[in-house]
């Protein structure tokens, strides 16, 4: 038997309505905020990618999807999409037909890297950016969109964690102040911490081995070394979080996995997935058009994990979804008497004119297909919590009358085949 692919699951029709669900509130709330959706291809050249993301990203070194095509061009399934949307931002000249653009995107991302809760190697990820503007009032709006989607799904366990970078000169005029803490200290690292201390030492914040973290808690903060307006737009960023009402805490710590950011970053984690905790993440990022080849346009963004998000509600039994069901089941009497194929044909007739009819009046139904006995049919139709049946055939039948069952209450009337329009006010009331 063929499985899918480690990593992958499929999304199966029980669980659809939780995704229907969550989708629909990110369009809701996209709306709410004025930001259009867009749709980037899922595969895009390697460059875009090591160039957009960084090159000693764990991503770009470790977890990207990369092959060649028989152009022998590089191709690598998107991990992220944010290079992506910046790449359309440059190629359809969006910049030039709009001076701030307001995007927001779902889709599938992926990255191999070990499955777990919450993390697969295809997921699912929904974000926004908005491309013009270098106001912080921007980048406090991302969080506020973020938070305002989670807590509208009804979790409650959610911590707000902001921290600035800092302008690039700073940052790297920080690097080597962080150099000078740790080069006495590098031999007690981690191997990979001290991979990170020549290619990414920033990253090193990130590390989870108690022994790193240790060394780590005493060091330097970037926070300290801000330029004066790093310094004054964070204060707009924390301003406006307290003005609506949104609690925060301020992580020096936070300095995110991806190279293009700038001054603001943040996360939204949650207690209730695991140690995949960040439901959410983003920042700033300046520099990133100019870098993939557009005019210096500035930029801010979050992404999020739809499948780590949905285990967060399933922990905390947060989604009340509605209850799928259908309006009516067409249940097929069949004649007591001897099999009679002129009946037959009938009744299938009857049933295919009435499902049309109804469904063409904007009315779910559905009927039975392999010729089961009332009782099973009826078993259906409680099964897919149909409002009513209809039973369409037997001595009503012969008589030119439908029998209708309200399945809320039992009740029952009959009503002329051909009277479809109270048959439809019925079902609708």
């Amino acid at each position: 038997m063929i499985k899918a692919i480690t990593g992958t699951k499929d999304i199966l029709p029980v669980d659809i309505s939780k995704w229907h669900y969550l989708e629909n509130l990110l369009r809701e709330t996209f709306q709410l905020f004025n930001y259009k959706e867009i749709r980037t291809p899922i595969f895009e050249e390697t460059a875009l990618f090591a160039r957009g993301i960084g090159e000693e990203t764990d991503i770009v070194s470790k977890e990207m999807y990369t092959f060649k095509d028989r152009s022998e061009t590089s191709i690598t399934l998107r991990p992220e999409n944010t290079a992506g949307v910046v790449r359309s931002f440059i190629e359809q000249s969006l910049g030039a037909q709009q001076s701030l653009n307001k995007l927001y995107y779902i889709g599938a991302m992926f990255r191999q890297e070990r499955p777990q809760a919450g993390r697969l190697r295809q997921f699912h990820q929904f974000g926004a950016e908005a491309l013009g503007s270098t106001s912080p009032l921007l980048d406090s709006e991302m969080i506020q969109i973020a938070y305002h989607i989670l807590k509208n799904l009804g979790l409650k366990n959610l911590v707000v964690k902001i921290n600035s970078l800092g302008i690039p000169e700073v940052r790297e005029n920080y690097k080597n102040v962080l150099r000078d803490y740790l080069k006495d200290k590098k031999d007690n690292l981690s191997e990979e911490s001290r991979k990170r201390f020549d290619t990414n030492i920033l990253r090193i914040f990130d590390s989870k081995i108690e022994v790193d973290q240790q060394i780590m808690k005493d060091a330097p903060l970037l926070i300290d070394y801000l330029d004066e307006q790093s310094k004054n737009d964070f204060n707009v960023v924390k301003n406006y979080l307290t003005k609506v009402g949104i609690p925060f805490e301020v992580d020096p710590a936070l300095v995110r996995g991806l190279d293009y950011y700038t001054k603001t970053t943040f996360e939204i984690v949650s207690g209730s997935v695991g140690s995949q905790s960040a439901l959410c993440g983003g920042g700033r990022y300046d520099l990133l058009v100019e870098e993939l080849g557009g005019k210096a346009t500035p930029g801010v963004g979050f992404a999020a994990g739809m499948e780590r998000i949905l285990l967060a509600c399933e922990n905390e039994k947060s989604l009340n979804l509605p209850q799928d069901s259908i309006d009516a089941y067409l249940i097929r009497v069949d004649s007591k008497t001897e099999q009679n194929l002129e009946l037959d044909l009938k009744l299938e007739l009857e049933l295919i004119n009435l499902s049309s009819k109804l469904r063409q009046g904007n009315i779910s139904c559905d009927y039975d297909y392999l010729n089961r006995s009332i009782k099973a049919q009826m078993r259906e139709a409680n099964k897919f919590n149909a409002k009513y049946v209809v039973f369409v055939g037997g001595d009503e039948f012969n008589r030119g009358e439908l029998n209708i069952k309200n399945l809320s209450n039992g009740e029952q009337q009959l009503i002329k085949i051909e009277d479809f329009e109270k048959l439809k006010s019925i079902i609708k009331s």
